[in-house]
């Protein structure tokens, strides 16, 4: 009786261990429904608290209206209507009216951003029309970034992978990248022809600690600006490897949809000069989809088809519907993202890059768009359809490519790459888990 007992005993212990060592295989679905959960966070009632401030008396059929044309984003997850969490600050920058009351309310003041570019354009735009060069207004930058795991997300002892985002040195626009410190001492840079430029490193996390990353570097960053005459641009060599590769699909983000040929064929109808097309896109996506802070891309199939069903986007999101739009009217275009790096605010920051046969490839930067006649002066106007100031670091020549050293586990951010990536054994670490800063130091 006693030896029966036993082995029953037995039997149960080795089926507890069993249940407690059994990991559930991967699914990017259930992965999908968590970032989701992360973007998705807010109440109605968290919603209306913020939209009170402004509006005292919102609401219910103002709700269903703002959610109706999309300026106030939602979504249904597990049964339960859920805002995304900066559903309320959107609002404000979508809707014409609410954002008339709260500039009402609180009136405009330039932001860092907008005093350094009173500055910067129109030094970059005086610097190459006396040069007759498109790059000027070097500024040199000193950057300390750091990445910090929270504490006891990985188990004591494991190891923990990390990719940081480095200056490229690869780009006319980029130069006297320099490496000056680095957390631990051991590192890997990826190969020049990676499309996603980083510094590698890993450690063992430590109980009790959080698990942290940094490097310190300096690099040079040009303004650049071109001064185009459309009958100097000359007939694509439809041939040759740069028109190839960029007027092709992708079989993702870059998808040529018929509702998107259709749209390139009516924004370029007639007009037979590629600057002249690219400038009617560009006009066009800055005159009908405002700013608004995005949702994490990942959780988005199509990126253009996103723009177009819910009127806005971020500079990244603008510029692949560009980017899309250009291909499609056989315009050579690509992506580019990294930082802007303003004096006293920085912040993410994706732009676009075309080509045009005699003159090479162009900055467009959608998310600045067309500036206010009162800011800026005859071409400043216009100066990002073909320009792009002195304050970014370029991190990315594309989209979506791998990392090098590769990452074993889906990444957080399967479209850009600015932040950062982390991972263990145990599989990636998303944005939930860790946090970034940067420290920048101007030094001319």
């Amino acid at each position: 009786m006693k030896r029966l007992l036993y082995i029953v005993a037995c039997l149960v212990l080795a089926s507890a261990c069993h249940t407690k060592t059994e990991v559930k295989p991967y699914s990017w679905e259930d992965d999908l429904h968590q970032r989701l959960l992360a973007e998705f966070c807010l109440t109605e009632s968290q919603v209306k608290d913020y939209i009170r401030k402004y509006i005292p008396d919102v609401t219910d059929k103002q709700m269903r209206a703002w959610e109706a044309s999309h300026a106030l984003e939602c979504m249904t997850l597990d049964g339960e209507k859920r805002y995304f969490r900066n559903a309320g600050p959107n609002l404000f920058r979508l809707d014409s009216k609410c954002r008339d009351i709260k500039l009402a309310q609180e009136g405009t003041a330039p932001g860092a951003a907008d005093k350094a570019l009173a500055r910067n354009i129109p030094e970059i735009v005086a610097a190459c029309r006396e040069t007759d060069k498109p790059l000027a207004a070097p500024k040199l930058m000193r950057v300390t970034y750091t990445l910090t795991v929270d504490t006891n997300v990985v188990p004591a002892g494991k190891l923990v992978r990390c990719w940081l985002p480095y200056p490229r040195a690869d780009h006319p626009r980029q130069g006297r990248v320099k490496l000056l410190y680095t957390s631990e001492p051991d590192y890997e840079f990826s190969p020049a022809e990676c499309r996603h430029s980083t510094l590698y490193m890993e450690k063992h996390a430590v109980a009790g600690q959080p698990t942290v990353f940094s490097e310190t570097f300096e690099f040079t960053s040009f303004g650049e600006w071109h001064d185009i005459d459309s009958a100097s641009v000359q007939p694509y060599d439809t041939a040759s490897p740069i028109y190839k590769e960029y007027t092709a699909e992708r079989s993702e983000q870059v998808v040529f949809t018929p509702r998107l040929r259709q749209l390139a064929d009516r924004l370029t109808s007639g007009e037979p000069n590629p600057w002249l097309r690219a400038c009617r896109i560009f006009r066009w996506i800055v005159d009908n989809f405002p700013w608004a802070s995005a949702r994490e891309y990942s959780t988005i199939g199509n990126i253009p088809e996103y723009v177009l069903d819910n009127r806005h986007g971020d500079s990244g999101q603008l510029s692949l519907l560009f980017v899309t739009l250009c291909r499609l009217s056989g315009i050579p275009a690509h992506f580019q993202s990294g930082f802007a790096m303003y004096p006293g605010g920085w912040s993410r920051r994706g732009w676009a890059e075309i080509y045009l046969e005699g003159i090479g490839w162009i900055p467009v930067d959608l998310s600045e768009g067309i500036a206010s006649s009162a800011n800026y002066a005859g071409e400043g106007r216009f100066f990002f359809m073909s320009g792009i100031d002195s304050w970014r670091m370029l991190v990315n020549q594309d989209y979506g490519m791998p990392l090098v050293p590769a990452k074993q586990h889906p990444r957080s951010e399967t479209v850009d790459f600015q932040r950062g990536e982390v991972e263990w054994e145990g599989g990636n670490l998303y944005f939930t888990d860790w946090d970034y800063d940067m420290i920048i130091e101007y030094l001319d």
